[in-house]
């Protein structure tokens, strides 16, 4: 019986929540009303969830942030937000931080992701929390180059934002976290110091590594899937090569900065064994790297659990960052 619900919890049909499409049909057809009611109430429920979402660590001291337009486009003012810690100082290391959303969806200021900047501003760390264009409109080289864009607009303006360009620590969280692990991997691989000035480690929570691992049985999540698509749209290859290209353990090399890699062993999203190829790599060439594994944790766990797992992972973070000064 336990094996029956276990199969039918990560089943695609409650993964991809198909069975709310089917209550809102049955209900339309019984009553459009109470459909109407029904499609409203789970929107409500969803949008609740979502803005409830933060770290277990409650950071109870206030920080507010400064925002700064970093970019210019034809329809849009790309921004970012600089948090500081109490106690700033020359040396204090910066996370630039990258949220996550299949590279469509998601915001600097969305609670989880204020939540983390909270978080890391109150153990010391200076973050720059930045918006990028989505994939939907735009393609996967426009978001790589709002990133590249982001990181370098922090370190031409380093001494007005109060920020240390010499010691960066990138951070992302899922689409996020492939962004991160994509610009070290690659500008280490082609060893452009430019690109690395000042970049010392990176972190990356459940981040597809290989965008291949999207579409194996052990991914469940229709929007994975269409979102990789959507942003790798337009590309006049085979997808193979397309996905080969984008994926930051296609990158690999002896030159790559330390890395935390954080993923959780339940997550129907991107595969946990994305992260574990990864680190295979990792070890092949001998790069210095942590592997922290949430043995119950699925997709964005560390805001959707608030266990002693969840906490220690939190703060092995910190302490990687730290380490890596």
């Amino acid at each position: 019986m336990n094996k029956f619900i276990e199969k039918l919890r990560t089943s695609f049909f409650i993964v991809n929540k198909l069975y709310l499409v089917l209550i809102f049909i049955v209900l339309a057809i019984e009553d459009l009303t109470l459909g109407f009611f029904y499609f409203l109430m789970s929107i409500f429920i969803y949008a609740w969830k979502t803005f409830n979402s933060r770290v277990p660590i409650n950071v109870s001291k206030k920080f507010e942030p400064k925002t700064y337009i970093y970019k210019k486009t034809k329809d849009n003012e790309l921004k970012l937000d600089v948090w500081l810690p109490s106690k700033n100082k020359a040396s204090t290391p910066l996370v630039f931080f990258c949220h996550g959303g299949g590279w469509i969806s998601g915001f600097r200021n969305q609670p989880n992701n204020v939540s983390w900047c909270k978080y890391l501003a109150s153990k010391g760390f200076a973050v720059a929390s930045i918006d990028y264009r989505y994939g939907y409109r735009n393609t996967m080289e426009d978001i790589l180059l709002d990133y590249r864009d982001a990181l370098e607009y922090v370190r031409k303006n380093s001494k007005k934002l109060s920020v240390n360009k010499d010691n960066i620590i990138l951070m992302g969280l899922s689409a996020g976290g492939h962004l991160s692990l994509l610009y070290s991997t690659y500008h280490t691989f082609n060893k452009d110091e430019e690109m690395m000035s000042g970049i010392k480690g990176v972190v990356a929570y459940y981040a597809p590594t290989d965008l291949n691992d999207i579409f194996v049985p052990e991914s469940k999540s229709i929007f994975a899937r269409f979102a990789t698509n959507q942003t790798l749209k337009g590309i006049n290859a085979p997808k193979e090569e397309i996905y080969d290209f984008y994926s930051p353990i296609s990158w690999i090399s002896e030159n790559m900065i330390p890395c935390l890699i954080v993923h959780g062993r339940q997550d129907n999203t991107v595969p946990f064994k994305s992260s574990m190829k990864f680190v295979s790599r990792l070890k092949e060439l001998k790069i210095k790297h942590t592997f922290l594994v949430h043995k119950k944790g699925g997709h964005s766990f560390d805001t959707r659990l608030k266990d002693i797992a969840t906490v220690n992972i939190l703060e092995k973070t910190v302490r990687f960052i730290k380490r890596v000064e």
